[in-house]
């Protein structure tokens, strides 16, 4: 523990103490019928307790407005996005029963918002012109190996023909050539054209390579006799004379084993103006668990996920063109687990941090490097602790972005694992070599941890959970500050929700960070009964807004370039130390990959600040952003809003 740090407990400690003291030796009997929790609201709500460590407030919406959000992000108008699509709810996938809502957190009004498709476990990123993408989500619910009645899995179908692809409608049979048994596709599928090959020296023909489509196939009746046991070459019934010589299928096993979620294509902007969303084209490849990141260019990377048949993506990576609305692929693939964390950096690179929330092989796209897109070279990291708990472990770009310092925070084993890191890593990209080097530790192994930056350069840690989706009664309530100056954690107040699985955290317009959600997969620490979702927003206020006072920003440009400047008016001009522009939060699954806090050049003159927006297009990205001034105490503004063209 650091001086200050120390010196802040004991002013606590002593601060407490002295309370305690003063009420024995006034009415010792009345203190002891105080009771415990009573007197812990007392000791939180002193002023001098706020000042030091921050004040939570529970939110509860009326119960028609209630929903269990999965993603929540910050919007241009100041309101809050929060999606449930079905919620992790079977029920409410059977019914269509999906769910948006936009909350202003400043009128405290609740609007419902139609949602056209099962947008749980979509992906999102704030786009230039405003509006947020949204691509992805459910398309089929998990299902566990007894609820399976029907065998069923992965078809893989071949087409030898080069002059055409061939199209296969839902309810196509295949049948085995060695095993004789029958299955029937759920949907419909395209199998490109084979690929000619010639010797590039001299020009000969070498033969085809087969065009590829996977479907989900199933067999026609329930039982386990109609399992498979190895693999077998499948001939498609109602194909003739040449298609049927060029077509054909290869499956595994196909058996009554779990059966993953599946995912859609389906893509939205959600218009924070209209507050609705708006269909755009939807992506190549049918996506549940993806992360979706800007580029260099302005189009929108989308890596990963569970496709249409419950398979994580084949590396078949793609972007999203903001002018046209359309997706195109990506030349060559790269495989990640789902919900990874990629970060644009200042080179036009991609970084991936390790952090992911999920699915995939526990050998396959796991190590964190630096992805060239345009080439698709991975150069590695090295000097990553606990590599093998980076599941479900939270990465920050730390303030301010120029640095191009990251944090890697906790993290689990893979799966359903019980295994989780206490580690925090950093990586400075600006060095020679980068490599990861650790960081203050955390109390306790952290799944889950929500990370929020801050005006005034900190960064709130918060919540998580020891085990699996807070298994055990394994949540954490505990919050930290962290310091990049010092490379310190300070203690604040401690949450009063328990966040784990399907929570998150973002920063809102006035200072203060909203938390959303939380998953648990049991309600008792002996695991023996069903956990609820957590349906209570919680708002964390920080000790730089109970101090006296603080700075005010108003006026100022709706919008300003990269590399030009725009004057704000302030009554504190004189005393501000501090300007930075912070990228509005996209939430989910540990993984906001669009926050970042920007550190802008200024002037004061009398009760004016102009303020300098950098030139790299790769650290300021276009879009909406939230100017914050801070005093010489730290105390930030409210923000203003800013759009860099």
């Amino acid at each position: 523990m650091n001086d200050r740090a120390g010196r802040r407990r004991a002013r606590r400690l002593a601060i407490g103490t002295a309370v305690v003291l003063a009420l024995a030796g006034m009415n010792g009997p009345w203190l002891y019928r105080f009771s415990t929790e009573k007197y812990h609201q007392y000791q939180i709500d002193r002023p001098e307790y706020k000042a030091e460590n921050g004040k939570w407030d529970i939110i509860e919406f009326p119960e028609e407005y209630r929903q269990n959000t999965i993603h929540a992000a910050l919007l241009r108008t100041g309101k809050v996005l929060l999606v449930a699509g079905s919620g992790n709810n079977q029920e409410n996938f059977d019914d269509k029963k999906f769910d948006t809502r936009v909350w202003d957190p400043v009128k405290g009004t609740i609007k419902k918002v139609p949602t056209p498709k099962d947008l749980f476990c979509t992906g999102h990123t704030q786009l230039a012109n405003g509006n947020l993408l949204i691509a992805g989500g459910t398309k089929r619910y998990e299902k566990l190996k007894g609820d399976v009645t029907k065998a069923g899995g992965l078809m893989i179908v071949h087409n030898e023909n080069p002059d055409k692809p061939i199209t296969l409608p839902a309810g196509t049979k295949f049948v085995g050539k060695k095993n004789g048994k029958a299955f029937v596709s759920k949907d419909p599928v395209v199998v490109e054209r084979a690929t000619k090959n010639f010797d590039k020296r001299t020009g000969k023909f070498l033969g085809n390579t087969p065009g590829l489509g996977r479907i989900y196939v199933e067999a026609q009746k329930s039982g386990a006799r109609y399992e498979t046991g190895t693999q077998d070459n499948y001939r498609i019934q109602g194909l003739s004379g040449a298609d049927a010589k060029n077509t054909y299928g290869i499956a595994q096993k196909l058996a009554l084993d779990k059966k993953d979620f599946q995912g859609i294509r389906d893509a939205f902007e959600f218009d924070p103006i209209a507050e609705k969303y708006i269909k755009v084209d939807p992506m190549k490849e049918a996506r549940w668990y993806p992360t979706l990141t800007t580029l260099s260019d302005g189009k929108i990377l989308s890596v990963s996920g569970l496709d249409d048949i419950g398979q994580l993506v084949p590396g078949k990576n793609e972007v999203f063109d903001p002018k046209t609305k359309k997706w195109t692929y990506l030349p060559k693939t790269k495989q990640f687990p789902t919900y990874p964390a990629l970060f644009l950096l200042q080179n036009g690179k991609v970084l991936y941090s390790g952090s992911n929330a999920g699915y995939g092989p526990d050998n396959v796209g796991r190590d964190p490097g630096v992805w060239d897109v345009d080439t698709n070279k991975f150069t590695k990291i090295p000097g990553l602790s606990d590599p093998d708990k980076m599941e479900t472990s939270g990465t920050v770009l730390l303030p301010p972005a120029q640095d191009e310092k990251y944090m890697v925070i906790g993290g689990g084993g893979v799966g359903e694992s019980k295994l989780s890191s206490n580690r925090t890593r950093i990586v400075d990209m600006k060095a020679d070599s980068p490599k990861f080097v650790d960081g203050p530790t955390l109390e306790k192994g952290t799944r889950y941890p929500q990370a929020s930056v801050l005006p005034d350069d900190s960064v709130l840690v918060s919540g998580g959970s020891e085990d699996y989706r807070g298994r055990g009664d394994s949540n954490i309530l505990q919050a930290r500050l962290y310091h990049p100056d010092r490379n310190t954690f300070d203690k604040v107040a401690d949450p009063l929700v328990g966040r784990n699985y399907h929570s998150g955290s973002l920063l809102l317009p006035d200072g203060r960070v909203m938390f959303f959600g939380s998953d648990s997969l049991y309600g008792d620490a002996a695991n023996t009964k069903p956990g609820t979702f957590e349906q209570r927003i919680e708002i964390y206020t920080p000790p730089y807004l109970y101090r006296d006072s603080r700075p005010s920003l108003s006026g100022g440009p709706q919008t300003i370039e990269r590399g030009a400047s725009g004057t704000f008016t302030s009554q504190h001009a004189s005393s501000i130390k501090k300007v930075r522009l912070i990228r509005p939060s996209a939430s989910t699954h540990v993984t906001d990959v669009d926050q970042r806090s920007i550190a802008l050049d200024f002037k004061a003159s009398g009760d004016k600040i102009t303020v300098t927006v950098p030139k790299n297009k790769n650290v300021v990205q276009s879009g909406w952003y939230m100017v914050f001034v801070d005093d010489d105490q730290g105390t930030p503004s409210k923000a203003q809003w800013v759009k860099v063209p």
